[in-house]
């Protein structure tokens, strides 16, 4: 028996396939069908052989190599089915050759590999100018603007893959001396048996009642808002239950700990002791069964803005420039929860260069960094002048000290 070939999967340029495959076929019959297949308002109709149930349109891929520059793809699967489709239908007559295989982009050749949807011929006519755009805009970047874009992609896919849990936690402190905890909350996001649980809680340090806040940040902590009510136990009981939280959470395979700029955070988890062993502040490339992972929803705005780093927005910013309406922020409980939220908008969302410009059309003159209007960099201004719509929270309540305690 001959020896089993082995199958390599991977993606191609769409440009390959739209502008040359067809043209390379030996058998000039086969031309026409194969080229009308990948027409732009071909790919996007309902009927066509690559569409995908529950998506409006076509869905390809992007793929980002080491230099951060990106191509538009059709997975190798993609193009099989369609060899095969062609010639079931009797629109070619034999099963027509694959690409030439050096055109084939392996995980070897690419860093990330993201989905991405075109709800129409013209979109899928203008991907390629607006990718082309965004390679030139990346030429000479900063480094670190290119790592963090890599992030927020490893990012969507890791939330696409709907493994594991993502959890926000938050801890606030006395502002005159941060060793005095006063509060912990968390908000999570997990998949168990392809069900998506989502839980939400906030706690009050009891020795840290007498501490109050007013000078640089206002003392919200009888404000919770969201799921159960705030509960008043002991800093030693706030220790057990962390401890036991972070452990529960293994349950679910992967932990991705979410924070809005991290350090602060994963030191009060420390300050407790946490078993924190093994976390890494490197994400996996692909779904993993287990590990601890850091994520900081500060750099995925970053990213996302094209900024590097120094001053960090904050949590109050990032949530206006996502459009996600906040209240009684300083609350560990509710900032744990916004933190998720923005999480969420972002992974959930166009690869980053397509939200980035429907987040904010035509502000990105030079390079990828987005500049923004003063009503957008200031969330007051924009509260004053009703330039933004909102995106209200489902759920949330305005509370009161007696509601909470």
């Amino acid at each position: 028996m001959p020896a089993e070939v082995p199958v390599i999967t991977g993606y191609y340029r769409y440009t390959d396939i739209w502008y040359e495959w067809a043209a390379a076929l030996p058998d000039p019959a086969d031309r026409a069908p194969v080229k009308a297949i990948f027409a732009h308002d071909a790919l996007v109709h309902p009927d066509h052989p690559l569409h995908v149930d529950g998506v409006k349109g076509v869905q390809m891929y992007i793929g980002t190599f080491d230099s951060g520059e990106a191509r538009l793809l059709f997975s190798s699967a993609q193009i099989d089915y369609i060899r095969y489709w062609l010639h079931e239908m009797d629109l070619t007559k034999n099963v027509v050759p694959l690409p030439y295989s050096d055109c084939l982009l392996t995980g070897a050749n690419l860093k990330t590999v993201s989905t991405v949807v075109y709800s129409d011929g013209g979109s899928v006519r203008n991907a390629i100018k607006v990718i082309d755009k965004n390679n030139k805009r990346l030429k000479g970047s900063n480094p670190e603007v290119r790592h963090k874009r890599h992030v927020f992609e490893v990012v969507r896919n890791l939330w696409a893959a709907k493994g594991g849990v993502w959890c926000a936690l938050d801890f606030e402190s006395w502002e005159l001396e941060h060793s005095v905890m006063t509060e912990f909350g968390w908000s999570l996001v997990g998949w168990r048996d392809g069900q998506k649980i989502e839980e939400c809680g906030h706690i009050i340090v009891d020795e840290g009642r007498k501490y109050a806040n007013s000078q640089y940040v206002p003392d919200h902590r009888y404000n919770y808002m969201f799921q159960g009510k705030s509960e008043i136990v002991k800093k030693t009981v706030v220790k057990q239950r962390v401890q036991d939280m972070i452990a529960k959470l293994a349950e679910f395979g992967p932990i991705f700990l979410v924070f809005h700029d991290n350090t602060s955070d994963i030191k009060d988890l420390g300050t407790l002791g946490v078993n924190l062993e093994g976390l890494s502040y490197m994400l996996p490339e692909a779904a993993v069964e287990n590990g601890i992972f850091a994520v900081d929803t500060a750099d995925l705005i970053a990213a996302l803005l094209g900024e590097e780093g120094g001053n960090k927005r904050s949590l109050e910013k990032m949530c206006s420039l996502l459009q996600i309406r906040t209240s009684y922020l300083h609350n560990a409980g509710n900032d744990a929860y916004y933190t998720l939220k923005a999480l969420e908008a972002m992974a959930e969302g166009d690869p980053v260069d397509i939200q980035r410009e429907k987040r904010w059309p035509q502000q990105t003159p030079a390079g990828v960094k987005v500049e923004l209007k003063p009503w957008q960099e200031d969330s007051d201004y924009s509260d004053e002048e009703g330039v933004f719509g909102e995106v209200v929270i489902s759920g949330a309540k305005h509370a009161s000290p007696q509601d909470q305690v």
